[in-house]
């Protein structure tokens, strides 16, 4: 069985003849653990109590653990208990929330109330905004309760609304809303006849420098289908699609606050295995965490200083001299560092940087002819290869001001190849941030090796990391997600 289950406290909550999938009592479900043994069922939990420790909570908390998807989550069920664990969601909630009233032109007609269902809000001036609270919190029902006392709206309140309390016609509303979310077929038949597993990679095909190529993923796919596994790029368009897959594999540059981060995060909201994952996003992307984290962890990394305001620039310059590198801490591909080497410099990028972050990092300048990578897939080695420096320049990568970028060559190594401290160095730097795949960025120096840091989304090109390891590195890939969904 591969279809949507609905999970009710009492039968007639959501009677059998209101839609086509199996209802059952979710004491049936906690009662039978071998229900569903030989499928993966997407199970709709409508239990009248998402309280903790109520028959809603373990409900869902049994589904994860039989490896069941199952909406809403615990996780879900805990984030909405109390507004400071939601409150990180709220700007760029409440941002969507007022785009959408300058767009209708809504005028405060006193207390807003706003009924989302399965991402379609009833008020369909707010159908934006519907749509990305349920990328947020993957509920059945939602009520967002909205301050419309000044001229920006906010959020007071957000709360799961109970199956069974619906009315003025909100049950019908939610009737036709999970009829049109579970309307779609759990998985195009047609591809089942021929792969077990069907596997999402998320690309950009207008990224200019993406981790990996549109080639590169066509030559993933070939061998993945040799190993029953489907792999079809999507685009950030096909968010609402997710669902249809088993599993994610993003390749195109990560961020906390783009639509990367929402695909990874509803990854993990619907049970799939996903890299990136957005633990591994968030503590990659950001520089300052990564270096407390490797620190903590006794792995060298350069000397480095905090820069908060201008007095700590003194600080910098005294303790690790000129030139010094500044850096933002959630840049990319070299992008957001730079190299300073007056104090007069230092304090222009420096002012020019803090207008966007209330923290940059200042590091010793440590140059090297060439930078070594290892990538590293669940705690262990995947590939090794030095990237050297742009030609007349101090970085793998030169931006250049037209929006284009010159790379440095590579040479890749085997594993047995490459000196064994800078392995060792690399997995002991990757394995506090997770068991996905990590891209470690190191330095010889004479004081030893240091990392730079650790990506959460490495690149990974056919002809350049896999120039040694050929086939075997995308098929240690495959079998990362072939593991986890079959445990």
């Amino acid at each position: 069985m591969t279809g949507w289950v609905i999970l009710v406290d009492q039968p007639r909550d959501f009677p059998n003849a209101d839609t086509p999938h199996k209802v059952i009592t979710t004491s049936e479900y906690l009662a039978r653990p071998r229900l569903f043994e030989m499928a993966r069922p997407k199970l709709v939990n409508l239990s009248r109590s998402y309280a903790y420790q109520s028959k809603g909570y373990y409900a869902s908390l049994l589904a994860e653990a039989r490896g069941h998807r199952v909406m809403p989550t615990v996780e879900t069920m805990l984030e909405l208990r109390e507004s400071k664990l939601y409150e990180h969601a709220l700007p760029e909630l409440e941002d969507s929330l007022n785009r959408c009233a300058r767009k209708a032109d809504y005028q405060p007609e006193g207390e807003l109330k706003i009924f989302v269902c399965f991402g379609i809000a009833r008020d369909t001036r707010f159908e934006a905004f519907g749509r990305l609270l349920f990328d947020w919190f993957r509920c059945p029902a939602l009520e967002v309760t909205v301050d419309t006392g000044a001229a920006w709206l906010s959020i007071d309140r957000i709360r799961m609304r109970n199956l069974t309390r619906l009315a003025n016609g909100e049950a019908t509303f939610f009737r036709d809303a999970l009829h049109q979310h579970t309307k779609r077929d759990w998985r195009d038949p047609k591809a089942r006849t021929t792969s077990k597993y069907d596997l999402a990679v998320l690309y950009d095909p207008n990224e200019k420098m993406p981790p990996s190529s549109a080639a590169s993923i066509r030559h993933f796919a070939r061998i993945a289908e040799k190993h029953s596994v489907d792999v079809e790029p999507i685009t950030k368009r096909q968010l609402a699609e997710l669902a249809e897959y088993d599993g994610l594999f993003i390749r195109e540059t990560t961020s906390i606050d783009n639509h990367t981060y929402r695909f990874a995060r509803r990854a993990v909201q619907e049970g799939m295995p996903v890299i990136d994952d957005p633990i591994s996003m968030i503590r990659c992307t950001n520089k300052v965490f990564l270096m407390e984290l490797l620190q903590q962890n006794r792995v060298a990394t350069p000397p480095t200083i905090m820069v908060a305001d201008q007095g700590d620039l003194t600080r910098a310059m005294d303790e690790l001299g000129l030139p010094l590198v500044v850096k933002i801490p959630d840049g990319s591909f070299s992008r957001g560092v730079h190299k300073v080497s007056t104090p007069e410099e230092l304090k222009r990028v420096a002012d020019e940087l803090l207008e966007e972050t209330d923290l940059l990092l200042a590091q010793k300048f440590m140059p090297t002819d060439f930078d070594w990578r290892v990538g590293v897939l669940a705690g262990e080695p995947l590939f090794v290869c030095q990237y050297r420096m742009a030609r007349g320049h101090w970085q793998i990568v030169k931006h250049r001001p037209d929006g284009t970028a010159r790379e440095g060559g590579f040479r890749t190594f085997g594993l047995d190849q490459a000196p064994p401290a800078v392995i060792d160095t690399a997995v002991r730097a990757a394995r506090p941030i997770g068991d996905g795949l990590y891209g470690v960025d190191l330095k010889e120096t004479d004081q030893g090796i240091v990392v730079m840091e650790v990506n959460d989304n490495p690149n990974l090109e056919h002809g350049v990391e896999d120039a040694v390891g050929k086939d075997e590195i995308w098929i240690k890939l495959l079998k990362w997600f072939i593991a986890r969904l079959e445990q």
